[in-house]
């Protein structure tokens, strides 16, 4: 998905959605880590994917808290 989009479905979540997003994010990078340490990975750049989509999460969440 590109970053316009998620973007903009990001904007469209409560907090609690974004909570969540991030949680599962996160544990996506941890298996993509645990994955590249033990076996050969297809797309190595994934991480690096995982880790852009957990900030925008995080701003994302930034933004609504503030709304608050």
């Amino acid at each position: 998905m590109k970053a316009k989009d998620y973007n903009e479905k990001l904007a469209g979540m409560t907090l609690e959605e974004l909570l969540k997003e991030e949680e599962e994010l996160k544990k996506e990078l941890f298996k993509l880590r645990f994955q590249q340490v033990t076996t050969y990975m297809e797309n190595p750049l994934q991480v690096r994917l995982v880790k852009r989509d957990i900030a925008r999460v995080k701003t994302a969440i930034s933004k609504k808290s503030k709304e608050a």
